[in-house]
């Protein structure tokens, strides 16, 4: 890692992209600017994702926490739909209170933190997680300080699922479909070819934008100053990889490079999760990680034995599966067994590869590997990666594996019991349990407490006061877990409140909100202060 003491972060997050990269050893892949970045990092062979879909996976890398320990495990929990009635009450996700954001540590140890594109968290968007949230924020903002370090996201959705579809924009390609691979489980039709090759195009359209951020942070004589990662949500958008726990849904790039030529051009094969990302950025900056997360720093003398993935909710249909995988086998356990893998998911279902296998299905046509469309499945799965990447010869059976499979069950059993898991908690009841009925809670409303010669920090004074020098404020809400940020300015800049704020001789106005994760943002608190001296 670097010596810097306060280096810059910068995050690059792609969209359901599996390591389909030049770096990666892909041949078709056109991957440029991520190969550059590759070679002048760390980059991580086997990286996966909590989760094969987007914001309970994202969830896990914003708060270092497991999604199925921190209620943000089911898959659009502000979802409707007028043919699923049942679903749970929409809402905002509650995580425990003492849980917040990776850039909430960062924005109070004194950076600049700016998120440009995509927030999908599943607990809201939190005021307090963003110095600046925008189409066009970053490291360059004017309302950074010149020498403050900065954590800067950026995020696209040009890899995204939808990519692969068959719209007029997607119709040119510049990749050759009878050159891609289809995997062993799709089938291998025209229309399943174009979508891979449409996915190639795709990456090698975010390889510009990752070259033209790089560039950028060069241009700014940033480069030696700042931890650059690249990553991707979950894996690519094919029917059973994305919203599914085999490797083909969870397996990422990921590409870290420090400062100062660390780590340049080398490849690492242990095991990382990306809920591992937030501990090492904090460890990385110096910043004290908090207890209650679960995610191990990559900077840590100690591998990772195992990585966790989970499958609940996606859309409208239910579900529960947990994975457990080590550097060879993978152990899959279903909480609904002798139910279709193939669950209902109108979104999915416009994939022209997942088109292709239903129509194949209805026909009675499906060559090759059946799995995924039988219409029961079993409670366990036990695969050997180094013989069966694919994920298609199930060995929880064979006697030959017994010991392998009773050492998976073992580790998921201790890992779920570690992390609390609430998958057994109805969605429902979880609701209810966490907003204390069916309706979301509003954050209650700052107040302010002046400490002075009048008032040591003994009553509120909500409405202001005239205080004597020297006086100090203090905000204080009285929702457990909020966060408050405040304003001294009209410059619309506002900070993460930490601790007491210095108040100057004269009128100040103090503006004041705060946001416990999950409910609703309290109203704005505003009152003048007048200190003068004795």
């Amino acid at each position: 890692m670097s010596e810097l003491e306060r280096p810059n972060v910068v995050w690059i997050a792609m969209e359901d992209t599996s390591p389909r990269l030049g770096c990666y050893g892909d041949e078709l892949a056109r991957s440029p600017n991520i190969d550059r970045l590759a070679s002048q990092g760390r980059r991580y062979e086997n990286a996966f994702a909590t989760a094969p879909v987007c914001a309970p996976s994202r969830s896990a890398v914003f708060t270092g926490s497991y999604q199925n320990s921190i209620g943000t495990h089911h898959m659009r929990t502000t979802h409707t739909s007028d043919d699923a009635p049942g679903l749970a009450t929409p809402y905002d996700a509650v995580p425990p209170h003492y849980v917040t954001a990776v850039t909430e540590h960062f924005r109070a140890a004194g950076y600049y933190c700016t998120l440009q594109g995509k927030t999908d968290y599943q607990f809201g968007e939190p005021i307090t997680m963003w110095d600046h949230h925008d189409s066009d924020a970053g490291w360059w903002d004017e309302a950074r300080e010149d020498d403050q370090p900065f954590f800067a996201m950026f995020t696209n959705d040009v890899t995204h699922e939808s990519c692969m579809w068959d719209t007029e924009e997607n119709e040119s390609l510049a990749t050759d479909p009878d050159a891609v691979d289809v995997p062993p489980y799709l089938p291998d039709t025209a229309p399943t070819r174009r979508s891979i090759a449409r996915q190639y195009d795709a990456i090698e359209a975010s390889d510009e934008w990752v070259g033209e951020l790089l560039d950028r942070l060069d241009d700014a004589g940033l480069a030696e100053e700042t931890i650059v990662v690249l990553w991707s949500d979950h894996g690519e958008g094919l029917p059973r990889a994305k919203r599914w726990v085999y490797d083909s849904g969870l397996q990422v790039p990921l590409v870290v490079r420090w400062p100062g030529e660390v780590d340049a051009g080398t490849v690492s094969d242990e095991l990382v999760s990306l809920v591992d990302l937030a501990p090492t950025m904090l460890s990385a900056c110096g910043i004290d990680v908090p207890p209650h997360v679960q995610g191990q720093s990559l900077l840590d003398d100690e591998p990772r034995e195992h990585v966790y993935a989970t499958r609940d909710r996606y859309d409208q249909s239910y579900d529960m599966v947990r994975a457990v995988r080590d550097k060879r086998f993978k152990y899959i356990r279903h909480y609904s067994p002798g139910t279709p893998y193939r669950q209902w998911v109108p979104f999915r279902n416009e994939h022209p590869a997942m088109r292709e296998l239903l129509r194949l299905e209805a026909e009675d046509d499906l060559d090759g590997d059946r799995q995924w469309v039988t219409d029961t499945r079993p409670a366990e799965e036990l695969y050997d990666l180094a013989e069966d990447p694919h994920e298609t010869t199930n060995l929880a059976g064979d006697p030959e594996y017994e010991d392998r499979l009773a050492q998976l069950r073992t580790a998921m059993d201790d890992w779920m019991d570690e992390v609390d898991d609430l998958g057994h908690v109805s969605e429902a009841e979880m609701v209810h349990n966490r907003w204390n009925g069916d309706d979301q809670p509003q954050t209650a409303t700052p107040t302010f407490v002046p400490n002075s010669a009048e008032n040591r920090a003994v009553t509120a004074k909500p409405d202001g006061a005239t205080l004597t020098a020297p006086a100090t404020l203090s905000i204080h809400c009285s929702t457990q877990g909020a966060s408050v940020e405040y304003t001294t300015g009209d410059d619309g800049c506002w900070s993460l409140y930490t601790g007491s704020i210095p108040l100057p001789e004269g009128e100040t106005t103090v503006r004041a909100r705060a946001v416990r994760y999950g409910y609703e943002e309290s109203a704005e608190r505003a009152a003048t202060f007048t200190v003068h001296s004795e």
